[in-house]
């Protein structure tokens, strides 16, 4: 598996100010060339760590999460990363090697190793390692149901768990599931989508969730509300609620991404 990860650094003086980075009220485009040091953010509780941070709640656009990527120099880490009780959370590792100790259980997290952190779990991270630990970080306030379960804890690697192919396609679009899409105990997704060369989304999805799309691998024009913007890996895109969206991935390579997606809850009108 391949996972692209920002290196931070600046450009040289030299170099044009022409790029990709786009903003509307359906989306927002963040391409990987502005993830740099100088917009980094440090994070209360953490050592020898910086944060990208990609999507956060504002009005107008989307607002049901958070989303980072966060580097933990070696000898770094956070004795308490969430500061809200009842936030949920998605570790997913792309480079290094991260310690994540649950419940006072430690686990080695590598690239493609995936967390489900549940509300209120008590939690920790550190980089014993050699070099970064880079990984990202979905928060979302967990919305609980009467007469549904709060969801549990759990681990998982990307490399564990067969995609399963969207119907029709010959796989040609498949999706990582690291939760069952009918467990009502789970209010969010984060998934990983696998075009390979020449897979496209054939409709203009129209609908209620929000997404949080990082490319890990590979390129494509993705269609985003009345735009086709070209994508690579390293870039984000930030969807609000009933953005269109539809992609062609091109090649040599799948055309892969991180997903994320509000699921399984009433919506609220009170």
């Amino acid at each position: 598996m391949s996972y692209y990860t920002p290196q931070g650094g600046l450009p040289p003086q030299t170099a044009l100010l022409t790029d990709r980075a786009v903003v509307k009220p359906a989306y927002t485009f963040i391409p990987k060339g502005v993830l740099r040091d100088i917009v980094t953010s440090s994070l209360p509780g953490f050592t020898d760590t910086r944060s990208w941070i990609l999507a956060r709640p504002v009005a107008g656009s989307a607002t049901t999460f958070a989303q980072l990527i966060v580097e933990i120099a070696p000898g770094g880490g956070a004795d308490r990363p969430e500061p809200e009780s009842g936030v949920e959370g998605v570790v997913f590792v792309t480079a290094g090697t991260l310690t994540l100790t649950l419940e006072g259980e430690r686990h080695a997290l590598d690239p493609g190793g995936y967390a489900f952190l549940a509300p209120g779990a008590a939690w920790s991270l550190a980089n014993e390692g050699g070099v970064p630990a880079t990984f990202h970080w979905i928060r979302k306030a967990y919305e609980p149901v009467e007469g549904v379960p709060a969801p549990t804890s759990f681990f998982a690697r990307d490399q564990d768990v067969e995609p399963r192919a969207m119907p029709d396609t010959d796989g040609a679009w498949a999706t990582t599931r690291f939760v069952d899409p009918d467990d009502l105990s789970h209010d969010m997704h984060v998934n990983i989508v696998t075009f390979q060369p020449g897979g496209s989304i054939p409709f203009a999805e129209t609908h209620v969730m929000e997404h949080g799309l990082y490319v890990l691998q590979g390129k494509a024009v993705y269609r985003l509300n009345d735009d086709w913007v070209e994508c690579e890996a390293g870039d984000y895109m930030l969807l609000r609620a009933f953005c269109p969206q539809a992609c062609y991935a091109g090649g040599p390579e799948p055309f892969r991404y991180l997903l994320y997606k509000d699921v399984n809850r009433q919506i609220r009108l009170t």
